[in-house]
């Protein structure tokens, strides 16, 4: 189900008014993404408090990498709107209904973004070297880029798969749910989460860092 579709999009927030807090410090955290403000190294604290414990459940030798977390509203529309448009290069003969439902499978509508909470995390798997592992594609790789591999489920290489079996089972042991367009976004307290778990609402909205 794309975050998108109306089942999402009507649930409802009760904001709880938990802080950001920066990832920075208490796990790996990659710059490739980085912000003057370090808005991306920002998560909701409670998300943070779940990355934690994820990465005591990895495997010895396996680390959580942070790639990007918060982002500001404007630069979700940014983005959003950006892919869009390469889409709309890409395939013409889609309408812009079909267009927005396209864009969605990567990246979310800024009226459901869970990234604007501080709700959701982009991350990957390394090594005790700090080099990534194996994850089958690269993070944010679009599903045209990848021939679908980014979706979690794709099959990918034997090694790939491992690592990828590895990560989700120690984020959904901690309550976050994945995005299952892309292998590498995890969310708690979103309205995807709420949808997925069955949650009466969503405990995050959007929130100015």
């Amino acid at each position: 189900m794309l975050i998108s579709d109306p089942r999402v999009t009507s649930i409802q927030v009760h904001e709880c008014g938990e802080k950001l807090s920066d990832v920075r410090g208490r796990l790996r955290v990659d710059e490739r993404l980085a912000d003057p403000d370090g808005a991306y190294a920002h998560l909701r604290e409670g998300l943070l408090a779940r990355l934690e414990e994820a990465q005591e459940r990895l495997p010895a030798g396996y680390h959580l990498v942070v790639v990007e977390g918060y982002r500001p509203p404007a630069l979700q529309m940014k983005y959003f709107e950006g892919y869009k448009d390469e889409l709309r290069v890409s395939f013409p003969h889609l309408s812009e209904e079909e267009l927005h439902a396209a864009a969605s499978r990567f990246v979310s509508p800024i009226e459901v973004a869970p990234h604007t909470a501080g709700a959701a995390v982009d991350l990957t798997l390394c090594g005790d070297d700090g080099i990534e592992l194996d994850m089958g594609t690269a993070v944010n790789a679009t599903p045209e880029q990848s021939g679908g591999a980014c979706y979690t489920a794709a099959p990918v290489g034997a090694e790939a798969r491992r690592n990828r079996d590895i990560l989700c089972a120690a984020l959904e042991a901690v309550g976050l749910v994945n995005y299952p367009t892309e292998w590498w976004h995890w969310s708690y307290g979103d309205r995807y989460w709420a949808m997925t778990t069955g949650a009466p609402a969503a405990i995050y909205g959007p929130v100015e860092l």
